[in-house]
């Protein structure tokens, strides 16, 4: 378990209040000036030293996300762009960060800012996230006010403005290029990489796009050293994480972590335990709804950090953590996240635009017990049609779910449909038919 001097974020329960001078008194804006006056060079090795990969699903490294951007700056400013659009069923970890730790996220943005070369910074927020997109607001004037940001922010000798996006509300808008024409003012579809936005972002310039929850602990990886970060968790999974358990427990809630942490901690010390118990478990979902699901025996031993989920064939993605239990209909729930792929997909690619509505049609089909053993393994087709086939990730985050439901829970749907095995008299081999063709036939 996480000892208390290694927290990052203090304020996590909004009990030490969110203000600035609250902030100060937690370690945020102290030395500030200290840390950028090291130099670019340092600060960008300093983060590749603490292995800190983005928390915003696709864990890559952040500090060599930072040495793409350009060296020097030419005709075309540099800027950087917040991704606060946490769109991820299940996951609700920046919404905190926004509310109870804005001058985190608002030093972060100061130093990254003055790491890429960066004059505006845009924080990118999911439009139903008002009242936080308020509050982040108002601890943004509050830092223009004490001179943190803006003209000599922090007496740094750099200047940095801060401008607040709201988004409408599409999933989509999460990825990272997709997020990038919203705010141009376009339709929130995925562009083709290359180029990549490092190179060719916003406005057609130089942008580096980080998640929240990422660039909120830059401050305190610098302040306390790359190597402090580098020994939590394990190697290439270092640092500490916000999870969000959520679902079948006793306690929903936020808390933050060390990386490779167990699951079952997580889940029975933290989250109050199963609803039922430990024993009434049937799956977990470990990092928000795109990761495939994880049966109830391989959550014994799981820890949770980005390649130990991976060996799983799931994945860490925003740490948010869906615990289902036995009373669930697990064949319905996968239903209910395939519709809202369906709902969400930006339909530019035919692969994910169309497949993501059959998957969505034959799962219904299947909780009602009305497919047929085709359909079982035309969806596993359809899936694999759907990965891999477009522009961005969004295919494989509709399509994952519905392949860890077929991998862990095959059988369940066999049995709901009424696909019984029997025996080939010739061969004496069993084989799957459909029931509703026998009984047909005995009619």
């Amino acid at each position: 378990m996480l000892k208390d001097e290694d927290r990052i974020f203090q304020n996590l329960y909004n009990d030490r209040g969110s203000d600035v001078d609250s902030s100060k008194k937690r370690g945020d804006w102290t030395n500030t000036k200290d840390l950028i006056e090291k130099g670019r060079d340092w600060i960008i090795n300093e983060v590749k030293e603490s292995e800190l990969r983005g928390r915003g699903g696709a864990g890559f490294p952040t500090g060599l996300k930072w040495s793409f951007a350009p060296k020097e700056v030419g005709s075309r400013p540099h800027y950087l762009v917040i991704n606060a659009d946490e769109s991820e069923p299940g996951t609700c970890k920046d919404r905190d960060i926004l509310r109870f730790e804005p001058h985190k996220l608002i030093e972060g943005c100061l130093i990254a800012s003055y790491a890429v070369q960066a004059h505006i910074c845009y924080i990118y927020i999911r439009g139903e996230y008002f009242i936080d997109g308020e509050k982040l607001q108002a601890a943004i004037d509050e830092a223009y006010e004490k001179k943190l940001i803006g003209k000599n922010a922090a007496s740094t000798g750099w200047n940095l403005d801060i401008y607040i996006h709201y988004g409408a509300g599409a999933y989509i808008c999460g990825e990272e290029t997709a997020l990038l024409e919203s705010i141009e003012g376009k339709k929130g579809q995925p562009r083709l990489k290359p180029p990549f936005p490092a190179l060719i972002g916003l406005y057609g310039c130089p942008t580096i796009i980080n998640n929240v929850e990422t660039i909120a602990v830059i401050p305190t990886i610098l302040r306390r050293g790359g190597k402090w970060f580098a020994s939590l968790g394990r190697e290439k999974n270092t640092g500490t994480k916000i999870f969000c358990i959520s679902g079948n427990v006793n306690n929903p809630c936020n808390v933050e972590e060390e990386m490779n942490i167990s699951l079952k901690e997580l889940i029975e010390v933290h989250a109050g335990g199963v609803i039922g118990g430990w024993e009434n478990l049937q799956a977990v979902i470990p990092g928000g709804s795109s990761m495939p699901l994880i049966p109830k025996e391989k959550c014994e031993t799981l820890t949770m950090d980005f390649d130990s989920l991976m060996a799983e064939k799931s994945g860490l993605g925003t740490a948010g953590i869906v615990v289902i239990n036995k009373d669930q209909d697990i064949i319905k729930c996968m239903a209910r996240i395939a519709r809202f792929y369906k709902h969400e997909s930006c339909g530019q690619c035919t692969p994910c635009r169309e497949g993501s509505g059959w998957m969505w049609r034959m799962l219904e089909r299947m909780a009602k017990g009305e497919a047929s053993r085709d359909e079982i393994n035309m969806l596993g087709d359809v899936t694999n049609q759907i990965a891999g086939h477009t522009i961005c990730a969004f295919g494989e985050g509709s399509s994952w779910p519905v392949q860890g439901l077929l991998r862990h829970f095959k059988k369940e749907i066999e049995k709901r449909n009424n696909l019984n095995p029997i025996f080939d008299k010739d061969k004496n081999i069993p084989y799957l038919v459909d029931q509703h063709l026998l009984d047909k036939k005995d009619a």
